[in-house]
């Protein structure tokens, strides 16, 4: 089966976002960039802004560079009326990696290293040996004693975690634990090359007892090496810079894989996947003339429980409803008539391992949409929100497959858990993916398509299906 049409040109432009989004920081910037090109507008959480929404107008916003939310209103839309319903692709956009300490000068056998912090559950081993960069974003002074936040990536590769040879460790293959503290330290260089090259700065540092330095000076934080490399890159003095958040990223591009290229090998596809597909069907879709208000919701920090100001379980969500209902009456109208998506991959069975999966529920890369169901409740899923799903995929002649994991296994959880408190209804979906928290997965290029056809059937005819099904009694 050939990629070919529409299916290709999804699975390409995924492959760039992926390749262009290192950090939530840039897939926030990314996402906005393609909302832009196709008409949206951007509003600001601290302006009144929803006294300037028009019907059939389409709108995003983000915070903190971490976060964006975006809507479309229906044409014969009208804050006045009764409260109207929203229809929520949401998804995250962090995953786990490592991330620059905040003092992350360290000095050991005639290298520089690098202070770390492991973020999320990610699979660690398969961060060693790889040829890593930094990317994130970076506080620097301006010329009239303003700052600004400004994104950067750094394209070579400038460090990298050796693991150790098999002649000094003979049972490296037999136990591949190790401390993530005092084991997983990366090297940036070498102590001679940074002697070799004084910098002002670090003659300065010399003297740092004589002289009190303000508190938003890290000089002394952080390798001078590195901090003339993030300089250079901007196009600023060192000195200038006064605070990061940086983070490591494997420096392999991602691409099509297998014989057929029916797979994508990539990093960060938990959960940049999901959140491309709902970026392209918001932007495609076409407004409607009445029903839902159409609207994505990316996250941060799902991948640490989500309760961060920029994660699932802040203001975002029901900050908008709020702001899109002019009482009380309309808002608990618009819940009631909304609908969430939670959007995050899910695990395909692994031909190696099938006995991880429960043997009714084995999906499959490229076999459709997952639904994922845990009658525990750390998926959302249930008989109503699953019927309401098929039907959608059912519109664009999509299939269907389905996941519950094993009754001896923990289950992991997504954002729609937490949604779900907000009391709209909510469903968990997925596509099937392999190596998931890996420095490198697997998932199906085919499924980029089969995603995005569901989401588009979701913004164009969700408020249509759900007239079909009778639920209250």
């Amino acid at each position: 089966m050939t990629l070919q049409g529409n299916a290709l040109e999804s699975a390409k432009k995924l492959v760039n976002f992926l390749n262009e989004s290192p950090t939530p920081f840039h897939a926030a910037q990314n996402a906005a960039i393609r909302l832009e090109e196709t008409g949206f507008k951007k509003v600001e959480e601290t302006e009144n802004w929803e006294q300037n929404l028009v019907a059939g107008g389409k709108y995003y916003f983000t915070r903190n560079q971490t976060s964006l939310v975006a809507f479309t209103l229906p044409r014969n839309w009208s804050k006045n009326k009764a409260g109207t319903g929203l229809s929520i692709v949401a998804t995250h956009i962090d995953s786990p990696n490592l991330r620059i300490r905040p003092i992350s000068k360290k000095t050991n056998a005639g290298y520089l290293q690098v202070g770390v912090e492991t973020y999320g559950g990610g699979i660690w081993h398969s961060w060693l040996d790889r040829d890593l960069a930094v990317a994130g974003r970076v506080v620097t002074a301006g010329g009239k004693g303003d700052f600004s936040s400004r994104l950067l990536k750094i394209e070579q590769p400038i460090i990298r975690i050796p693991t150790l040879a098999i002649h000094l460790d003979r049972n490296v293959n037999e136990a591949l634990k190790f401390n993530q503290e005092t084991e997983m330290v990366p090297i940036l260089g070498t102590v001679a090359a940074q002697l070799n090259g004084e910098t002002g700065t670090e003659k300065d540092n010399k003297a740092e007892t004589e002289t009190i330095k303000p508190a938003t000076n890290i000089q002394n934080d952080h390798h001078p090496a590195l901090l003339s490399l993030l300089a250079g890159e901007l196009s600023v003095k060192a000195e200038e810079i006064h605070d990061f958040e940086l983070h490591l990223y494997d420096t392999q591009p991602s691409c099509f894989g297998g014989i057929n290229s029916e797979f994508i090998f990539s990093p960060r596809m938990d959960n940049l996947f999901s959140s491309f597909c709902a970026v392209e069907a918001l932007s495609e879709a076409p407004i409607n003339g009445d029903g839902n208000i159409n609207c994505i919701a990316l996250f941060n920090h799902e991948e640490v429980g989500s309760v961060s100001s920029t994660g699932a379980e802040s203001s975002l969500i029901p900050s908008l409803i709020h702001r899109l209902s002019p009482n009380a009456s309309a808002h608990a109208q618009s819940i009631a008539k909304s609908f969430l998506i939670s959007a995050d991959m899910g695990h395909a069975v692994h031909p190696n391992y099938q006995s991880k999966h429960e043997e009714n529920h084995k999906p499959s890369m490229n076999g459709g949409v997952v639904l994922k169901v845990n009658a525990k409740q750390r998926y959302t899923t249930d008989a109503v929100g699953s019927f309401l799903v098929k039907k959608l995929i059912e519109r664009r002649g999509g299939k269907v497959q389905t996941y519950e994991v094993r009754n001896d296994m923990a289950c992991g959880s997504t954002v729609g858990p937490m949604l779900s408190k907000i009391g709209m209804r909510v469903v968990d979906v997925g596509c099937g993916m392999l190596s998931m928290h890996s420095i490198r997965e697997m998932a199906g290029s085919h499924d980029v398509q089969n995603y995005i056809d569901l989401f588009e059937s979701f913004f164009e005819g969700f408020a249509t299906v759900d007239k079909t099904l009778a639920v209250e009694i």
